[in-house]
């Protein structure tokens, strides 16, 4: 690879001088052969727990499909960010302030759990530790990185992820420490380090992670690339020839060489205490070669990646160390030595803290109050009482709802942080005083300018980064920050493997889906959702709630506030709706809930969204001309509904007392299956036609869709259609 850069770390020069946790050079004073010993222990740990149950890859790099990689070429990485670069206490994971580490190329799980041990973390345990790829359910070394235990900041695995993610903390940081600290008084200062393969530099979500932490200056992100140059097919030169470390400044970095990373400890030291230099406005890319699989048989081949070294080849690699190769999962006591002093560490740097912080609150006593509050994941209740009593009667699209809800609330608490993907006039979230989130020497052509304690995010169009980045600035500590993202809800498929990873890790994110059925009209089939409700519907622990007038947006983001552990998608409409005067903010909790009842009815109507008043008008036309009782059901969210008693679900559907269900949504059917007996729902793509007309065209007037359910009750009847048999009626 060509590497034309602006600092190189031997091979080309003298380490340059550095601090680290308050030494010079710590590295360099080190006995070298006492460094080589962990570097040494470290790659046979991971080669013998990669063996134990004849699974597990030890080498190095990017390949999609490994359960682990990475961990033996980057050994000598590993010491210089645990021992001697990163501050942080093992004691204390949840420490406030701090340094955070992502493990993007997360199938290099080893490298990150066995640190973990090394370095005191109580929760891995030996024990832990070498159930890695065992049939413990209880494991704490997953195939790849959760966030549920100690010292994972977050969830990776789909690569590319984590550096976007880690992007998102660096702008967590940056927001709350322009937002907070004063002279003298940093009590935000963690830096963010992530670790990257070739693989993350490919992926699209990469790339835009690269653009966009660039552009915003992050200048507490340091990015470490595993550069070994092989992936799962063979060399990376099949695939990708580009210059990286030129693209890097393109993109607004500054980049530093290691030449050797496989095991000059005191040169990547040296790289990393550019993390902290004063004068530095840029992110920091460190260029690491290493090599995949270093000191075995299989060194620099890409069938490092897909499986064990194989008994031989290990106990050859520890002949050449000088270890008794019937010796198995052995740490010796220098090593044990050699990291014993960074609990105390530790507690030293969360003392240091604790006394700043004390210090902070009697110079700045509300600034500190508000702090506080924050670190704690407490958002003032008051924010109840900003979304409105009443709402004006006017037929409004639900995405101006929303801006009556929410950007008050947005406005008035620092807890919110809000983005979009280049559609400020189209989601209607630009609240009030408003200020972009950017660096504070930017000046835009167009006068949109900025600063870090801007809390309004301009992600261009980007919308995988957006909510990549998004997982990151709500996983930067639980509650101190809740992201809003938006976006046309045909987009949310470009991000949907971000919202899937929030979701997964339980992350309190809302993301607000405009443009959300075929009433987007003009824009025609591409921008239509047909098909994406019903995968978010059936995303685990993921809230899709589709309101369908002012009233039930109000519950809606009431319920998506509170939903602290869950993620929440609101999708709203761009057209006209009318306001239905029979919905009930505080029955969008329950996922769904009577509209209109009658009694001894024939049919009951179930509708959603921007799509809820057709009902209504059914159940008054099949009345009027066909003398047809039906009662009508709102379903803003099925996943609420779910959670409802079975009593409750019984008695809003009625299914149970014979009484069939029809529901009405021009998305596709699946999912609805379980909710009634027969839909008129969307079997093809949509359209473009004006929003007027496209409606008429797919047959969704308020006579055609009446003859459908007519048509279906005279089958029900005849038991042409029986119970479990779900007919598409359109």
């Amino acid at each position: 690879m060509a590497a034309t850069t602006n600092s190189a770390i031997n091979g080309t020069g003298e380490p340059m001088s550095h601090l680290i946790n308050g030494e010079k050079e710590p590295a360099k004073r080190q006995n070298e052969a006492d460094l080589q010993l962990v570097i040494q222990s470290f790659r046979l740990l991971v080669a013998d727990l990669c063996q134990q149950f004849n699974m597990g890859h030890p080498g190095a790099n990017g390949c999609a499909m490994c359960a682990n990689s990475g961990a033996m070429g980057m050994a000598a990485i590993g010491v210089a960010l645990w021992k001697y670069t990163m501050i942080y206490h093992p004691h204390q994971p949840g420490w406030f302030n701090r340094d955070r580490f992502i493990l993007s190329n997360g199938h290099a799980c080893l490298f990150q759990y066995c640190n973990l041990y090394l370095t005191g973390y109580k929760a891995m345990t030996w024990e832990q530790l070498t159930s890695y790829h065992s049939d413990r359910a209880d494991s704490l070394c997953p195939g790849h990185p959760e966030i549920e235990i100690e010292g994972i900041e977050m969830t990776t695995g789909p690569l590319g992820q984590g550096i976007a993610n880690a992007v998102g903390l660096a702008m967590a940081g940056k927001n709350l420490a322009a937002t907070y600290n004063q002279p003298g008084y940093d009590v935000v200062s963690s830096h963010i380090y992530c670790m990257v393969g070739d693989a993350c530099l490919q992926e699209g979500v990469g790339c835009e992670a690269f653009s966009y932490g660039g552009h915003l200056k992050l200048n507490n992100l340091t990015v470490i690339y595993d550069n070994n140059q092989v992936s799962c097919d063979g060399t990376v030169d099949m695939v990708n020839t580009e210059d990286v470390n030129a693209k890097m400044r393109a993109c607004g970095w500054e980049v530093i060489d290691v030449m050797d990373g496989r095991s000059d400890v005191a040169s990547i030291v040296a790289a990393l205490s550019m993390s902290r230099s004063p004068g530095r406005t840029k992110p920091l890319f460190i260029n690491v070669r290493t090599v995949i699989g270093v000191d075995s048989n299989v060194a620099g081949m890409a069938i490092a990646h897909g499986a064990p070294l194989g008994k031989d080849n290990v106990v050859e690699m520890k002949k050449a160390y000088g270890w008794d190769p019937e010796t198995h999962f052995y740490i010796p006591e220098k090593v044990k030595k050699f990291y014993a002093d960074i609990p105390s560490r530790g507690d030293k740097h969360v003392e240091e803290w604790n006394e700043l912080l004390k210090a902070y609150s009697k110079a700045h006593p509300d600034l500190a109050a508000e702090f506080k509050r924050r670190m704690n994941g407490e958002l003032d209740s008051s924010w109840k009482d900003l979304i409105p009593s009443k709402f004006p009667t006017d037929p409004l699209p639900t995405r101006k709802s929303n801006s009556l809800v929410i950007n008050p609330i947005v406005e008035k608490f620092n807890t919110f942080m809000v983005g979009t993907a280049d559609l400020t006039p189209s989601v209607n979230l630009d609240y009030k005083n408003k200020v972009a989130f950017n660096p504070p020497d930017l000046r835009t052509t167009c006068g949109s300018d900025g600063d870090y304690t801007g809390r309004y995010i301009h992600f261009g169009i980007r919308e995988h980064v957006m909510v990549a980045i998004a997982n990151g600035l709500a996983a930067y500590a639980p509650g101190v920050i809740l992201p809003i993202t938006s976006s046309f809800f045909m987009f949310y498929l470009y991000a949907a493997p971000a919202v899937r990873m929030g979701a997964l890790q339980h992350l309190h994110i809302i993301h607000v889906a405009t443009h959300d059925s075929i009433g987007a009209g003009e824009d025609g089939p591409t921008h239509q959702p047909i098909e994406l409700a019903a995968l978010y519907r059936a995303m685990p622990n993921m809230l899709y709630i589709r309101p369908g007038d002012n009233e039930e947006v109000a519950g809606a983001w009431r319920v998506a506030i509170e939903a602290k552990d869950k993620s929440s998608i609101i999708s709203v409409s761009r057209h006209t709706i009318p306001q239905t005067g029979v919905t009930d903010r505080n029955k969008v909790a329950n996922g769904a809930y009577v509209i209109k009842e009658v009694e001894n009815a024939d049919v009951t109507l179930v509708a959603t969204g921007a799509e809820l008043s057709f009902a209504l008008n059914i159940s008054q036309h099949l009345e009027e001309e066909k003398s047809i009782k039906a009662r009508c059901v709102s379903f803003p969210c099925q996943r609420l509904f779910d959670a409802q008693s079975r009593d409750y679900r019984r008695g809003v559907l009625k299914r149970g007392d014979g009484v069939p269900a029809v529901v009405i949504e021009p998305y596709a059917a699946t999912g609805w299956e379980r909710y009634a007996d027969a839909g008129l729902n969307m079997r093809t793509f949509g359209h473009s036609l004006p929003g007027a007309y496209i409606y008429q065209h797919f047959g969704y007037t308020t006579e055609k869709m009446s003859e459908k359910v007519v048509k279906f009750l005279n089958g029900w009847k005849s038991r042409e259609f029986v119970y479990g048999e779900f007919v598409d009626l359109m």
